[in-house]
C-alpha cells in the first residue's frame, strides 16, 4: 500500500497563516510515500509569494510531485505572462514541469495544464498524452497509475462551468484507458470531490477514479473549509480522506473516508457491506 498526500491550492499571497503549521505537523504524521501538490502555489505568481511557496514545501516530507497552476503564471505583467509564462515557477520551486515518481507500487505521473493564452483555463497536448502512454504502457497492471494535474478531468456534483475542464481532456482519456490510468488527482475549483469518469467518458470496460482537492491554506475557500486528502492505493482498492480545518480546535480533522475499488478496468465506489463481503 502506498499513501499519497493530495494538497492544492495553496495560494501563498493569500494564505490563512493559522494553518501552515498544524497541516505541516500533519503531513509528517500521516507519513505519506508520496506528497502530491496539484498547482496554484501562489495568487498573483510574484517572486516572494514563490520564496514563501518553497520554504514551505521544504518543511514537508519527500518525495514530492508538484505541478503549476494558472495562478502561477504572471496575470498583469503581459510580457512575462507570454515570454516568460513559469519562469519564475521553475526557479523557485521546480524546473521540470512534468515530474514523475514511480516505485513497484505506485506511478506518479504529474502534467503541466497551466497556459499563457488562457486566463484561467487549461490543457494538455499531444506531446504530454504520448509521454504518459510511453511511460505507463509496459509497466506491470498491479502498479496503480496516477496522474496530476492542476485543472480537473470531471467536475463535483453542482458544478456546471464545462470550461473548468481541461481542454482536449477527450484525447488524454482515450490514452489513460489505452495503458490504465487508475487515479486523476486535481484541483483548481476548490471543492472537493471523488468519483468516477463513467458517466462523462463513454469509454467502455474503463473508468478512472477522479479526486479533486480542495484549497489547503487559502483564504478564498469558496464555501467549504480549507482541506486536502490523504488517498491509500492498492491495486484493486483505493481509500480517500478529506481532511478538514477546525477553526474551534485549530486543527485538520478528518471529515469523511469514501473507499472504491477496480472491477476489470472500472473504478467505483463501495459500501462497507461489499468491503466486508470481500466483494
Amino acid at each position: 500500500m502506498r499513501t499519497l498526500v493530495h494538497l492544492s491550492d495553496l495560494h501563498f499571497g493569500r494564505v490563512d497563516p493559522e494553518l501552515l503549521d498544524p497541516l505541516r505537523d500533519l503531513v509528517h504524521r500521516l507519513a505519506p510515500s508520496v506528497v502530491v501538490v496539484s498547482g496554484d502555489l501562489t495568487q498573483r505568481a510574484k517572486s516572494e509569494q514563490f520564496e514563501e511557496a518553497r520554504a514551505w514545501l521544504d518543511t514537508l516530507p519527500g518525495p514530492q510531485i508538484v505541478v503549476p497552476g494558472n495562478h502561477d503564471i504572471s496575470l498583469y505583467n503581459v510580457f512575462r505572462r507570454f515570454a516568460l509564462p513559469l519562469e519564475r515557477y521553475k526557479r523557485y520551486i521546480t524546473d521540470d514541469l512534468d515530474p514523475v515518481f514511480i516505485d513497484d507500487e505506485v506511478a506518479v505521473l504529474g502534467v503541466n495544464t497551466a497556459r499563457s493564452l488562457t486566463w484561467k483555463d487549461g490543457r494538455v497536448n499531444k506531446e504530454q498524452v504520448d509521454k504518459i502512454r510511453a511511460t505507463l504502457a509496459s509497466m506491470p497492471k498491479d502498479i496503480v497509475r496516477v496522474v496530476v494535474t492542476h485543472h480537473p478531468f470531471d467536475l463535483p456534483e453542482g458544478s456546471t462551468d464545462e470550461d473548468d475542464l481541461v481542454d482536449r481532456a477527450h484525447m488524454a482519456m482515450d490514452a489513460f484507458a489505452d495503458v490504465g490510468v487508475d487515479l486523476l488527482l486535481a484541483g483548481h475549483l476548490h471543492k472537493s470531490h471523488a468519483g468516477n469518469t463513467q458517466a462523462r467518458y463513454k469509454i467502455s470496460e474503463y473508468a478512472a477514479l477522479v479526486v479533486q482537492a480542495g484549497t489547503a491554506t487559502s483564504t478564498r475557500g469558496r464555501g467549504e473549509v480549507n482541506s486536502f486528502n490523504v488517498i491509500r492505493t492498492e491495486p484493486r482498492k483505493i481509500e480517500v480522506d478529506r481532511y478538514g480545518w477546525d477553526s474551534v480546535h485549530k486543527q485538520f480533522q478528518l471529515l469523511a473516508t469514501e473507499k472504491f475499488m477496480r472491477s476489470g478496468n472500472v473504478w467505483a465506489e463501495v459500501n462497507e457491506g461489499l468491503l466486508a463481503a470481500g466483494i
